[in-house]
């Protein structure tokens, strides 16, 4: 069967267990979803007719399907846990080389350039939770007006700075600086985030004003080749950064998962009639995992599955194809503050299937790219395996 319109909604940070190289990332044990279904437990019966308890064993997320959902699990090729490498997995790109990361902080030659090509100096310059160092270094920071670099554990170059003391468009200005003129070569990391934040009664706390700076792909994704062939594409929260704005044709820059939810019905119900929509739902990670907020996390996850069911049972016409996964885990209960290396799970829908099923686990992110490209009947050399023979 062939669709007229996909939809794949990335929950970011949603992991359903270790993978097996987990350990070479120092990730053993981790299970994010797996983890919050034993410390809270989950109500999420829209997921569950997908086939969610059908993945693997849980305590409270029941084992059932109904007709038209099919699931898997999926592992990632590329040897990295952070969204860009998940996301453009997704799209056909595996990258053979993890993109630079700085346990340490980053080095002397880099920030001397940076105060130089910037006209800043900085503070911090060390891996932390930015939650954290923005209480840490707000104080100093209002004062001096440097602004706060660091980074994770993640390929990222973190700028933190309150608005009223360097303005957004100054802090995105130091942000492309710092991608186009200083993070390259050797330290092209694969993203630059500005992370703006404000004062207030009870400390510092980040805004939704958020910006992600990546780099650009380094070949034509799937996305190019489907507004190459005149598919819409629409772009639902940091889909835009993580492609450099490339192969889209329609985006909404959504702040968190309720924003991300309520553009993609818009899309939806305006100019997407057809053609493929990808969105991403951010607070999982940014809110709840990195957090390590456990209850959070599932409350999040509970609120998305209410959303759902909007989809399922009114938006969603006969000739669409809804897929949900995520593109790394961020496991709230394991140690640390990073991403963790999981599987994902792949929760398949259309109205126009009458049967249902278990597929099996898939190699490769790069099975989506495969799959929506076949869809739209766009020749490619991308890599990846196509499911959609499978969906009968």
């Amino acid at each position: 069967m062939k669709f007229n319109r996909i939809i794949l909604m990335i929950l970011d940070s949603v992991g359903i267990g270790e993978m097996p190289d987990a350990a070479s990332f120092g990730d053993t044990g981790a299970d994010t979803l797996g983890h919050i279904d034993e410390i809270r437990g989950l109500t999420v019966p829209n997921m569950e007719k997908l086939g969610l308890g059908m993945l693997r064993p849980f305590k409270t997320v029941a084992k059932k399907q109904i007709n038209g959902a099919y699931a898997a699990t999926m592992r990632e090729c590329s040897p990295g846990k952070d969204t860009i490498t998940g996301h453009w997995e997704f799209m056909g790109i595996i990258n053979r080389q993890a993109f630079p990361e700085y346990p340490d902080g980053f080095p002397e030659e880099i920030m001397t350039v940076f105060t130089e090509k910037t006209g800043y100096g900085y503070l911090g310059n060390k891996p932390a939770s930015g939650t954290v160092i923005i209480q840490e270094l707000g104080d100093e920071h209002v004062r001096t007006k440097k602004p706060i670099v660091y980074t994770s554990g993640d390929s990222v170059f973190q700028i933190a700075a309150d608005e009223d003391v360097i303005p957004l468009e100054e802090l995105y200005r130091i942000c492309e600086i710092t991608r186009n003129e200083i993070m390259v070569g050797d330290h092209a990391v694969a993203r630059i985030i500005a992370r703006p934040f404000v004062k207030r009664e009870t400390g510092y706390v980040r805004t939704e004003n958020r910006r992600d700076f990546a780099l650009e792909p380094p070949f034509p994704t799937a996305l190019d080749l489907l507004k190459g062939a005149g598919i819409k594409v629409g772009a639902i929260g940091k889909i835009e950064d993580m492609f450099a704005k490339r192969g889209i044709t329609h985006s909404i820059h959504s702040h968190n998962n309720a924003e991300s939810c309520r553009d993609t019905l818009k899309l939806m119900e305006g100019e997407l009639d057809t053609g493929f929509i990808f969105a991403n739902l951010v607070d999982f990670d940014m809110l709840y995992g990195h957090r390590r907020n456990v209850q959070g996390y599932g409350d999040a996850l509970e609120a998305f599955d209410k959303e759902l069911e909007k989809f399922m049972n009114r938006y969603l016409r006969e000739n669409d194809l809804l897929m949900l996964t995520a593109d790394h885990g961020c496991d709230p209960s394991y140690h640390g503050t990073d991403h963790t290396r999981e599987r994902v799970p792949l929760l398949i829908y259309s109205p126009g299937l009458k049967s249902k099923g278990i597929l099996p686990e898939r190699s490769c992110f790069t099975d989506i790219a495969a799959t929506v490209l076949e869809n739209f009947g766009i020749a490619h050399v991308l890599p990846g395996n196509s499911f959609l023979g499978e969906l009968s």
